[in-house]
């Protein structure tokens, strides 16, 4: 790893919002790869959620280190959709939010990204996101894919039960599911009765492919 992407890594945990924002716009200006810079979040959040779970940090950190991937995020984007194929057709739409009770969100303002700058048609609904508004959204948007994501181990319960309520509102079987984030693995996947999990966006972005007929470009 590069100095200032360990630099990057280390003001993004310290909770230096100013400093991680200019040097990621550094590190942009200087030709970084944007998706490395969000890799490089990616790490700062892991090792956050890792404090968090372990009681050294607290919600107004995971808070403040949210908004500090956010901003980020928002250099990073046009980066990433000057690199996507205009007005091409949509292959499918795909709605995905983090589930209630937990409040990161990197992991999955990546995999928007990614699908969308391969045309895919995505709605993000945030983080912390009640059952409910999973299940009136799947109504009201009726997409293809709905990607449940969510970083702390207790997000696996509420995955669990997001799926089990779109099952008993009778809209399971017009969607798949595909679940993401911390350590999700087969165990976490029979569990929660998802179709598919992914460890990055591009798993993400090959799932929805394979889903939806769409051959590799």
């Amino acid at each position: 790893m590069s100095d200032k992407g360990e630099e990057l890594i280390e003001r993004i945990v310290d909770m230096d919002t100013p400093g991680a924002v200019d040097l990621a716009a550094k590190m942009l200006d200087e030709g970084t790869d944007p998706l490395r810079i969000l890799a490089l979040c990616r790490s700062a959040m892991d090792i956050v959620g890792r404090k968090f779970e372990d009681g050294e940090f607290f919600v107004p950190e995971l808070i403040l280190s949210g908004d500090t991937l956010e901003q980020i995020s928002a250099l990073v984007k046009p980066r990433l959709t000057e690199r996507g194929g205009g007005s091409a057709k949509k292959h499918g739409r795909v709605l995905i939010g983090t589930v209630s009770g937990d409040l990161h969100d990197i992991g999955k303002n990546i995999v928007t990204f990614m699908l969308d700058v391969n045309n895919f048609e995505v709605l993000d609904i945030g983080i912390d996101v009640p059952v409910s508004k999973f299940v009136e959204t799947i109504r009201e948007f009726k997409p293809d894919v709905v990607g449940l994501s969510g970083f702390l181990t207790l997000a696996y319960d509420s995955m669990k039960t997001t799926i089990d309520a779109v099952k008993e509102a009778g809209l399971r079987d017009q969607i798949k599911v595909m679940i993401g984030g911390g350590q999700v693995d087969e165990v976490v996947l029979k569990y929660t009765r998802a179709d598919a999990f992914g460890l990055n966006a591009m798993d993400a972005v090959r799932l929805c492919r394979e889903w939806m007929g769409v051959t590799a470009e």
